[in-house]
Formats: structure tokens, sequence, C-alpha cells
């Protein structure tokens, strides 16, 4: 795509790939007020001088208050903080009666529980297309050892979480699955009885050695996307991680694509692999995935909201 004919919406898809975290900036506004609003174009800028930035549309209803701001602050949410997140990127009344916070030294709110923050002095406002960069100069900061909310392809992920779930599983005999997406439709392979593409785990990276295996089944470009369920195998003795996935358009050379919510009939190699498709047809419908870990037959679902607005 170039620049004569870039569409927007898929810009901001691709944009969308680099994975962030996520923060909530604060501030006071004209009569003393906090305000907030989640935001994930976040950076640090300098060392010296302490300098970090966060972008700010001009739609924003935050744009007249932050923009004229001496201070503000950005609070980066940990792990447990989805739902903070979605309470300050929604249009809610007041986004600060149901989290616990504090003023900081220059008045901007500090929210309680975040894997860190910075009260900054309002350096310089830039001017940069249809947003505003807000540099800020970092006058205190505190690092609190939590482990920070991730933000990728419009959904929420844990990594730190994942990665230890990862590390257990491949201690012992590995297998790799996926759930492939494309277009609301997920791959299956078989004939009378289906199963998710997988294939055995090796040394090395567990995205890469899928993302390998995937491709050359099907012939299409493939992404590997975000764990999805974790979990051992009592029958095969396996441990078995499974995650999103996303192709391109093209018929497969292996499996065929499936609606997921018509599916309800359908006979499955595994009861395991008959869950997970279940799972994934009903938090397509809501819109809302979450992580499982557990083994074959019980177990527990982290919920993962997908949407955060930003500013």
């Amino acid at each position: 795509m170039t620049a004569q004919n870039i569409d927007a919406r898929a810009l901001r898809d691709a944009f969308g790939a680099f994975p962030t975290g996520v923060t909530v900036v604060t501030a006071q506004d004209h009569a003393g007020l906090p305000i907030g609003f989640t935001a994930n174009s976040f950076t640090s800028v300098s060392l010296d001088p302490p300098l970090l930035l966060v972008c700010l549309a001009k739609t924003s209803r935050n744009f007249a208050t932050m923009t004229s701001a001496k201070h503000f602050a950005i609070n980066v949410l940990s792990e447990a903080q989805k739902d903070i997140s979605n309470t300050f990127a929604r249009p809610v009344e007041d986004r600060f009666a149901t989290v616990e916070w504090d003023a900081g030294a220059d008045g901007c709110p500090i929210l309680a529980d975040v894997a860190a923050w910075f009260e900054c002095g309002m350096e310089q406002v830039i001017d940069a297309g249809d947003h505003v960069i807000l540099m800020g100069r970092i006058a205190s900061f505190h690092n609190s050892g939590r482990n920070g909310l991730g933000y990728a392809r419009g959904g929420y992920f844990t990594p730190i979480l994942a990665s230890k779930a990862v590390s257990a599983a491949t201690e012992g005999n590995i297998e790799l699955g996926a759930v492939l997406e494309r277009d609301g439709e997920i791959l299956l392979l078989g004939e009378d009885i289906f199963a998710l593409p997988s294939c055995e785990g090796r040394e090395g990276s567990p995205t890469e050695i899928l993302c390998d295996y995937l491709q050359e089944l099907t012939g299409l470009s493939v992404t590997i996307g975000f764990l999805y369920s974790v979990y051992e195998g009592k029958s095969d003795g396996k441990h078995h991680i499974v995650y999103r996935a996303f192709t391109s358009q093209g018929e497969p050379r292996e499996g065929r694509f499936f609606k997921p919510d018509a599916l309800t009939k359908t006979r499955f190699k595994t009861s395991a692999t008959a869950d997970i498709v279940a799972r994934f047809a009903l938090e397509s419908q809501i819109g809302n995935f979450g992580v499982y870990f557990g083994d074959e037959t019980s177990g527990t679902v982290r919920p993962v909201s997908t949407k955060v607005a930003r500013a």
C-alpha cells in the first residue's frame, strides 16, 4: 500500500501489530478536578534530561485541558488492571469513582497498584497531524516491580504470565497447536473427525516453530497471536500450548475453514479440542477472550478483554 492510497483503518491495524504497554494519563482540570484517559502511544525519550512522551488525538474530549496543563502523570498499568484500562477508555461520568488513587507532588492523580508511574511537567506540545505529542519532563517516578499489561492487535495480553506458563510447559513432552483464524472462521483438519492444526514442540521458540509449521501446512502467510490455552493432556501425557493465529486470504493446502458457531454437532479428535472450539465460538460472540490454564478436563480461564480506546 502506497502513500497515495493508504487506508486509515488498515494503517491503524498495521500499527496495532506492534505490542505496547497500556497507560492511564492523568492531570487536573482548571477547577482542580482529576481527569484521565487510557493511552498506549507512550514512550520514553531521554534520560538526560529525563523526558517522555504520549500522543493525544485532537478529537479527544481531554484535548483542551491536556494541552494547557502544566503537569501530567503517566500510570503504567499492571497485568491485573485491565478493568481500569477499560474504565478510562470509556465515556464514564466519573472515571475516578471506582479506582484508588492519591495526588502526586504536583497534584496529578497517581493510581494504586500500577507497574510504574511518572509525574511530569509539560515540556512541550508538538503538533503532529491529527494528534499532538505531549512531551513531559519527569519530576518524580516510582517503579513498583509489578509486571506491565500488554496490548497488541486490538487485545490485551499478559506477557510475563504467558512466558511463565510456556516455560513450565516446555519442561515436558510438548505439542503446539493453533486456533488459526481468517475472517471469523477457524481452520480444522480432518474429514469426519476434526482436529486443530498441531505439531510437536522442539528446541527453539514455540511461536516460530508453530508459525513455520502452519505456513508449510497451509501455504498461506501466518501471524502467531496470543497464548490461548496451556493444559496437560492426561490421556497422552503431553503439555499442550495453543495460540491464536491469523492468516491471509486464499485456499489452504490442508484443512478447511469453518464458522466456529456452526460446529456444535461436529465430532472432534479429543474432548480438549471440542472445548477449545466451543470456548472460542462463545468468546468470539461476546468479544472477550481468555487464556486457559489447567488440564484437559478442568482448569481456569483468565479473561482478557479485547478493546481499549485510544486518546
